[in-house]
């Protein structure tokens, strides 16, 4: 009984081995196709361009909250205590102000980040299957722990990208 189980388990081994390598398989590294594609580097660069103005805001407010500090900080021994609390107030109203506008950047820009990846994304998930189709692929895998790079279609998807963009 032992044996014909072994028997199985082999032939079912032999099958699965033949069927493999029947098979075309290939790979795409997701990160590398964020860090080369000409799409990528643009959204990137419309991103910087469209949130520069909330970030120089940022600056120019922790610029300030600095000062504001310092001055209180350098002042304190010599301010009337009415004075001081009021410096005080008008820090911590500023201070919660920054922190609320730094937080709604923040997700505002992760907001933003995700929808142009996603756009990328959906352009690169057709391509991955035209080139599929086209070159007779089982199957392509994205964001493998390892893979050969005999089977790395990453380049010919990014070139595909490029392509599509001219």
């Amino acid at each position: 009984m032992l044996k014909k189980s072994i028997l199985a388990g082999i032939a079912l081994l032999s099958f699965s081995a033949g069927v493999l390598a029947d098979s075309k398989i290939g790979s795409v590294n997701s990160q590398k196709i964020l860090n080369d594609a000409p799409q990528a580097a643009r959204a990137k660069k419309k991103i910087e361009k469209d949130f520069e103005p909330r970030d120089q805001e940022l600056q120019r407010i922790a610029k300030q909250l600095k000062t504001m500090q310092e001055n209180i900080d350098k002042n304190a021994v010599t301010m009337a205590e009415g004075e001081r609390r009021t410096k005080e107030r008008e820090f911590g109203d500023l201070n919660r102000e920054f922190q609320r506008k730094q937080r709604e950047f923040r997700e505002d820009l992760s907001q933003r980040q995700n929808e142009e990846m996603a756009a990328i994304f959906e352009r690169v998930n057709k391509i991955i299957k035209q080139l599929a189709e086209a070159e007779k692929y089982d199957i392509i895998f994205q964001e493998a722990v390892y893979a050969n790079p005999r089977i790395d279609i990453t380049d010919k998807v990014i070139k595909a990208l490029g392509d599509g963009a001219k």
